[in-house]
Parts: structure tokens; sequence; C-alpha cells
């Protein structure tokens, strides 16, 4: 019988998923890159609430690998993405870069969450951990994001990649150097 809930409550959770990221979907204008003037005087977290509700553009990389921004919070953010055959390696499964892309994007926009008006980052280092393969039968992974440490030249965060079920396929750990906009 439990196996029969767990797939109910997968089933459940893939279908409140795919409604979330049709709702963030049909907000979303183009994919490009914000100008300086449309992000000056806002906080990481606004220009992230900007990025979701349409205002700013979403980033090319999302119509190329498959992903998007979800969800975000102070400290916090979710992107989920599609694993499809055109991410595939040559052993026949998702490529690793899909992986850390990824989590490489939960992680650092959980960081420029925390960023206050005038301060940005960029990713020093990033350690990802793939647990097991992801093909294009997983329907959809979600990579969660969230700071450990907001400092003010430093900020580490950690990542999870999970699927509808709960099942872990990796997780990764950042440290970004924060800097003055100029």
């Amino acid at each position: 019988m439990q196996a029969v809930t767990e797939t109910h409550d997968a089933a459940e959770v893939l279908q409140q998923w795919q409604a979330q990221e049709a709702v963030v979907r049909a907000r979303l204008s183009h994919s490009g890159v914000a100008e300086p003037s449309q992000v000056a005087g806002k906080t990481g977290l606004e220009v992230m609430n900007a990025m979701l509700s349409g205002e700013l553009p979403y980033p090319p990389i999302a119509d190329t690998l498959d992903f998007g921004l979800i969800e975000v919070d102070f400290g916090r953010a979710v992107f989920q993405g599609k694993p499809k055959f055109r991410h595939y390696n040559p052993l026949g499964s998702v490529h690793g870069g899909w992986f850390a892309t990824l989590l490489d994007s939960a992680v650092g926009c959980a960081v420029h969450t925390t960023m206050p008006v005038g301060k940005s980052y960029t990713t020093a280092e990033l350690k990802i951990n793939i647990v097991r393969p992801l093909s294009e039968r997983i329907p959809l992974v979600r990579a969660v994001g969230t700071v450990i440490h907001g400092g003010n030249r430093m900020a580490t965060a950690e990542g999870r990649l999970v699927g509808p079920d709960g099942k872990l396929y990796a997780h990764a750990t950042t440290t970004c150097f924060i800097f003055d906009l100029k």
C-alpha cells in the first residue's frame, strides 16, 4: 500500500509543479539580459521578483536548457527543469553539465536574493555531487538553493536537485564573492 501512496503523492506533486510552471511562464515576456537602468536601485530580491513577474527578461540559457526560475524568497531560489534527450551525454543519460547549470542557477540566485542595492556577486566555487542519473523518463526536477551564510565579501549556499517523488538526484554547494557595482 505504501508504494501506491508514494506514486499518488508524486503524481500530485508533479501536477502542482506543472501548474506552477504554467502560471510563471504565462507572465514571462521574453528572454534577454536586463539593461543596467532596469535594475538600478533594486535589491537582488527585487530583481529576481521582476524576472518572475515578466517585468524583466528571463535569461536565454533557460530556453537552451529547458529550465527556469519558479520561486524566490530572501535567501532561497527554486528552479525547475525538464530532462530531455537533447541533454544526454554519450552514455545515454543527462549530462553532468545540465545538473551543474541547474544547481548553479539555484544556489547563485539564492545568494542574489540577499544582495542589497549596489552589490553584486560572482561564483568563486561550485561543488556538485550527482547521486543518481537522470533521463527523460523523469518529467521534471527542482533545484532548491538556500543561503547558508551571507557576508559582506563572501556568501555560501547549498542546493538539492529532487524529483516530484522526493528522490535526490544531486546536491551542490557554492561560495560567491560579493563586490560593489560601479
